[in-house]
């Protein structure tokens, strides 16, 4: 007796953005547009907790991993399977590891972000780049609503 296996579908998206605040914006953007097609609608709870972590590693790659004339990477990886959405950030600037703040400033504008990071996402970390120089901080999250795409498909808010 042969079994089959229904296939597992995984959902991807890379893309490379200038490393300005320009580039960042647009990567938050194009990940909330990703998340709503793949199942995760715009304004739910989980949509906003991924796409603020995304914009948060993005923004820490333009400020604080910038090499001139080089790029930063998202890479987005959905698995509806176990309702988690991954959320890769990879810059060419690998002396400069994040690290959680001690404390947080009232009256700072930075420093915020990891820890938001932290509070947001499941896990997170970061490794080294392995297709060149730099490193790749990466965070997951939950998302239950990922496994409804393939009943309901996409909303229809607008993008």
């Amino acid at each position: 007796m042969t079994a089959t296996r229904s296939p597992v579908t995984v959902h991807r998206f890379t893309m490379r953005f200038s490393s300005t605040p320009r580039g960042a914006r647009l990567a938050r953007r194009m990940c909330e547009h990703r998340l709503d097609a793949w199942g995760v609608p715009y304004d739910s709870d989980a949509h906003d907790a991924v796409t603020l972590v995304a914009a948060e590693l993005c923004a820490n790659a333009v400020r604080h991993g910038h090499v001139a004339g080089r790029d930063f990477r998202l890479c987005l990886t959905a698995t509806p399977v176990i309702r988690t959405v991954r959320i890769e950030v990879t810059d060419t600037r690998g002396e400069s590891l994040p690290r959680l703040p001690a404390t947080a400033t009232d009256d700072g504008e930075g420093g915020r972000g990891l820890l938001l990071v932290e509070a947001l996402a499941d896990r997170w970390g970061c490794a080294p780049r392995q297709d060149g120089p730099g490193k790749t901080v990466w965070a997951e999250y939950t998302a239950d609503t990922l496994d409804a795409v393939a009943r309901s498909g996409p909303s229809t808010a607008p993008s």
